[in-house]
């Protein structure tokens, strides 16, 4: 392939990506509350920091990386727990709670593969799920024009939200292949060029960011580390490293590659290791994006070159926050109006991976009954729990925690148990007919 193709296709997994990329730092960054040097370098960061990820994963060594065509980003499911964890904690624990979680999952990669069990799609469905709802008011307080704001609510934000949703809906109805892998993307760069002649675009922040500068370790202060904060970024670091074991095995598949636990065990070490570095330069937990593994499929181009140029273009980008600040300024009933359909969207996929759940067993029913109802509970009357003692409320405070804890202890409790006291009944029955 000459240069300019290997270019191309690299150009191509970022616009797939870049989107899922941006947009979590802007939710963040705006449910926060950051100013627009704060959110413009968390933008930049990030992209950085999706560029490295990427390359750890590539670059396949002895001990870290799985060598396949990966592409990785910041995970949506880690966007409500740190808009939670920010809320009620600050900032700093967010980033204290990620550099463990991080550790966490370098540590484990080893034996993650013989975790796996106890994180079936009956769990894993019910976190995303649970996740996505918690995420829905969110996008609603940005289509009104953000909390606090002096026009929330007013008839141009609503129509502006709404059309941006209609517009995304229109790209996924009659446009096909790439377009429709970037339609959020365009959303939200259509929304904001009708936004900016409706003079709710203020361009200031562009012009103030500079063309260069460099990542800084604890950007937003040394971190903090709250046990609650740290129980829901290890809960999603490893939710996140489920779907990535999917991501693997179908670009194994697709590049002829069998996947051993060696390989699997290279691939969470270099999560892990990803997760580690966004903690020290403030940017987010990463994980694997499945929308740049369609690009592979539908382009059938499956070279690691292609990916190489990806992440070289990524921290290119990371380096010059003039390029972020572009995104910073997208209004918030813009940013709501595609949040109905992403938030939606990790609804829709928490529900997809609920799919493969055998309904059929009274017990499955009953774990993603309980623990989605504990999940959404918990979120919407917060101090139910308060008079039970501190150190239960670590367990409790929290939805996404409660609802996870919920799930994996049922799970335990209705399916691992039965099965493990079903296979001792007919060890002994075997060992009597002996």
């Amino acid at each position: 392939m000459s240069n300019w193709k290997v270019f191309s296709l690299g150009f191509q997994h970022v616009l797939a990506m870049y989107g899922g990329a941006v947009v979590v730092p802007l939710i963040v960054g705006g449910a926060l509350g950051l100013t627009s040097a704060q959110l413009t370098y968390l933008v930049a960061i990030d992209l950085l920091m999706c560029g490295v990820a990427t390359l750890l994963q590539v670059l396949r060594t002895g001990y870290v990386g799985i060598g396949l065509p990966v592409v990785l980003g910041c995970t949506f499911t880690a966007v409500g727990p740190m808009i939670a964890i920010g809320t009620s904690y600050g900032i700093q624990s967010i980033y204290g709670s990620i550099l463990v979680a991080g550790l966490v999952v370098i540590v484990i990669a080893q034996f993650f593969g013989k975790l796996v069990r106890f994180f079936p799609p009956v769990v894993t469905g019910s976190v995303v799920t649970i996740i996505g709802i918690t995420l829905i008011p969110t996008a609603m307080q940005n289509l009104g024009g953000g909390d606090g704001s002096k026009d929330f609510g007013a008839l141009s934000n609503i129509v502006l939200g709404f059309g941006v949703l209609l517009f995304i809906l229109c790209i996924y109805r009659f446009a096909k292949g790439f377009l429709r892998s970037v339609a959020i993307l365009l959303g939200l760069v259509g929304g904001t060029v009708v936004a900016y002649f409706m003079g709710k675009v203020d361009l200031s922040a562009v012009t103030e960011a500079s063309w260069f500068h460099m990542p800084h370790f604890f950007y937003f202060g040394a971190p903090e580390f709250n046990i609650t904060a740290i129980i829901t970024m290890v809960l999603v670091a490893v939710v996140s490293l489920v779907e990535s074991s999917g991501v693997y095995f179908a670009l194994g598949d697709i590049c002829k590659k069998e996947i051993s636990e060696k390989d699997l065990a290279n691939g969470y070490r270099a999560e892990g290791l990803a997760i580690l570095l966004g903690g020290l330069f403030n940017a987010f937990p990463y994980t694997t994006y499945s929308q740049n593994v369609g690009i592979i499929q539908l382009s059938g181009i499956k070279s690691r070159k292609v990916i190489f140029t990806a992440s070289g273009i990524l921290i290119v980008l990371g380096f010059a926050p003039k390029i972020a600040a572009f995104t910073t300024v997208i209004p918030n009933p813009v940013l709501g109006g595609a949040m109905i359909a992403m938030f939606g969207t990790v609804i829709a996929y928490g529900i997809k991976m609920l799919s493969t759940v055998d309904f059929s067993a009274q017990e499955n029913l009953l774990v993603i009954a309980c623990s989605v109802g504990m999940g959404l509970g918990v979120t919407v009357v917060p101090d139910l729990f308060a008079n039970l003692p501190q150190s239960l409320q670590i367990l409790t405070s929290n939805g996404i925690v409660a609802g996870s804890l919920t799930a994996i202890v049922l799970n335990i409790f209705f399916n691992i148990i039965k099965v493990r006291k079903a296979q001792n009944v007919k060890s002994l029955h075997e060992e009597r007919v002996v």
